[in-house]
């Protein structure tokens, strides 16, 4: 089973987007050095605590300053974008970084209606999804659904292409047209067991991913105790119940944050979290191993869940992936 990592380039209480962004260096060299597979950056609009809004530029700055682990998008919102920018931006990638970009594709607008419409997209917009994938997928494998129309660079860069979601509509997709599957489980946990069985249901094998390729997510807490892992998980549920629930820039303390969260909406907030590996590195590892084995899961996206940096890189290098645990055991 293979570990990857998801960043959104938090933006901390008192920081600079740009502390966010040069924060994103040092988080994918911890995750290589712990033998992850790849680093997905998502794209997300109008947020202030979050900084990884232009996927390709953050993967291209942190390519630049790694030596192997795989960087790509999870996800690119499609329907924000058109398949041929998205061809030509990850085909210019991977001619500069071979063999080390992944592009992920999800059909959300990553935002609000206001923030869609400064998008220049509508509601309608993630209707034509399915066609819009299949138009990618032709820039990037030399197969141009638009005569006359190629991607330069991408044009047979075949950039392996995967589907994400937190509906069954990503599972059914991805079974459709026979490529790797991502469900967000690290926020959206109640459709978890349904998308994944029904991804591998419909599975049609294609030429390129001849067997399913399952990828879920969770939260990662990781500290040398429980107890500090517990502070933490209580953090992360602050900052999500401040992101998500206090309105303006209202200034709460710890204890009315926890007000919140007693409410039923905070509720929702730690229902979000649900599937959270979090305590001790052996207790993390543990849980990982289970929610791998009751999904099935070919590879598991950990997003490190801690408000503060310093404790996102701590607990990748306390929860390295399994081969590169069972190397440190030897």
């Amino acid at each position: 089973m293979k570990y990857s990592l998801l960043d959104v380039a938090a933006v901390a209480p008192d920081e600079h987007p740009g502390d966010a962004l040069h924060g994103a260096v040092p988080l994918a060299r911890a995750a290589e050095r712990s033998g992850y597979e790849r680093v997905w950056y998502a794209e997300h609009h109008n947020m202030p605590a979050i900084a990884s809004a232009a996927t390709s530029v953050v993967i291209a700055h942190v390519a630049a300053n790694t030596e192997r682990i795989r960087l790509g998008a999870g996800g690119v919102m499609l329907p924000n974008h058109s398949p041929l920018v998205i061809a030509e931006q990850f085909g210019t990638l991977a001619a500069l970084h071979p063999g080390r970009i992944d592009l992920g594709l999800g059909r959300a607008p990553g935002s609000d209606q206001a923030t869609m419409r400064a998008l220049r997209r509508g509601p309608e917009s993630a209707d034509t999804f399915p066609q819009d994938v299949l138009e990618l997928q032709g820039f990037l494998s030399g197969e141009t659904r638009i005569p006359g129309v190629r991607a330069t660079p991408g044009d047979g860069s075949n950039v392996p292409l995967y589907i994400l979601g937190s509906s069954l509509f990503g599972a059914q997709l991805a079974a459709a047209l026979g490529l790797p599957y991502a469900f967000a489980s690290h926020f959206a946990p109640d459709a978890l067991a349904q998308a994944t069985q029904l991804y591998r249901s419909e599975y049609r094998p294609s030429a390129a991913n001849p067997e399913p390729y399952l990828i879920v997510a969770a939260n990662l807490i990781a500290a040398p105790t429980e107890q500090e892992a517990a502070v933490q998980y209580q953090a992360a549920l602050r900052w999500r119940a401040k992101r998500f629930l206090v309105r303006g820039e209202a200034e709460l303390s710890d204890d009315e944050l926890d007000q919140v969260l007693a409410t039923p909406s905070g509720e929702h907030v730690r229902a979000m979290m649900r599937v959270t590996a979090s305590g001790t590195s052996e207790q993390a590892a543990d849980y990982i191993e289970r929610l791998a084995e009751r999904t099935g899961a070919d590879e598991v996206i950990l997003a490190p869940a801690s408000p503060l940096r310093a404790e996102r890189i701590r607990a990748v290098e306390l929860v390295p992936a399994p081969a590169a645990r069972a190397l440190q055991a030897s």
